[in-house]
């Protein structure tokens, strides 16, 4: 049996210099940076989702990382899609004899590694099931037409089949394809970093007014004139979301500010909600001081990593 290896899961909420941690740590451990961020993976969208590609050099070297730009603006990216390809990575480095660390605020994505979910059948839903019953069988093939090409007959010979179809894709739709993820030889150590409530409140500020001045309304201006529907943008939330009313007219300049950033404040608030509840589900993290310098904080993020022990 592989021995497990070490994979250090950097987290913590936004503003809190996850990227700049895990790129110093990379640095000194020869590691690659696997990203765990749900909005990162899609081309284009840089300034609002916080890529923050500079940080990834340190020392004039630039840190090679994966899952970043992987798919086109106005795509929609999941989870299983996100496991999927984690393990593709994982195993390109693991069979090259590379180090990995994975960073990211997502915090389903990186609990999905840490415990390393996987998928099963999809369930029954009851519901669904008698509203679609109450339908014509005609009905009910063209919405599955809107799902997928009906190559297998074998979905539409009877009603019953149909509403079956029907069912799996609405359900993969939005969790994504029935895969069985294999489990990987490591062992997650995570690491959190923790900042007081004034102070990441003033890093969400100074961070939202440097990436307005980087031309972060460019960006989402850009992305709407290269045919990504309004729709689709604020279904990405935060930035896009705020920035997107703002440039269609529906909101002013200041109430997209205004609002944005409360609701960045919110969003970070809930990231560490989740951590926590991490934690009550039996998940260790070691918290580091974000207020600390970098340096401070590389290491002691290197130390624990060190210390820390395979079972």
């Amino acid at each position: 049996m592989t021995e497990p290896i070490k994979l250090p899961v950097i987290v913590g909420p936004t503003a809190s210099g996850k990227t700049k941690l895990a790129a110093q740590c990379a640095y000194y451990l020869g590691a690659e940076i696997i990203s765990a961020d749900s909005r990162q993976v899609y081309k284009g969208m840089d300034i609002g989702t916080g890529k923050d590609i500079d940080d990834y050099v340190v020392n004039n070297y630039a840190i090679p990382y994966h899952l970043i730009d992987i798919v086109d603006a106005g795509y929609t990216y999941n989870l299983y899609e996100f496991k999927r390809d984690f393990i593709s990575v994982f195993n390109s480095l693991f069979e090259k004899g590379k180090k990995a660390i994975v960073c990211g605020g997502s915090g389903l994505y990186t609990e999905a590694i840490i415990k390393q979910y996987e998928l099963h059948e999809v369930p029954q839903d009851i519901e669904f099931r008698k509203k679609c019953e109450q339908r014509s069988f005609e009905e009910l093939i063209e919405e599955l037409k809107l799902y997928k090409t009906l190559h297998n007959k074998t979905d539409i010979d009877t009603k019953k089949r149909v509403i079956r179809a029907l069912e799996i894709a609405k359900y993969e739709q939005t969790y994504g394809t029935q895969i069985q993820f294999q489990k990987l030889p490591y062992e997650p150590i995570v690491i959190g970093i923790n900042i007081d409530r004034e102070s990441r409140r003033q890093r969400i500020l100074n961070r939202l007014q440097l990436r307005m001045q980087q031309g972060m309304t460019h960006e989402v201006e850009h992305l709407l004139s290269q045919g990504v529907t309004p729709e689709k943008l604020m279904y990405y939330g935060l930035e896009y979301k705020y920035i997107t009313l703002y440039v269609t007219g529906k909101i002013t300049e200041k109430q997209m500010f205004d609002e944005l950033y409360i609701a960045i404040c919110q969003f970070a608030k809930r990231q560490m909600t989740w951590y926590r509840g991490m934690e009550r589900r039996g998940i260790q993290i070691h918290w580091i001081n974000g207020n600390t310098s970098i340096e401070n904080a590389t290491q002691e993020a290197i130390e624990i990593i060190n210390k820390s022990k395979t079972t």
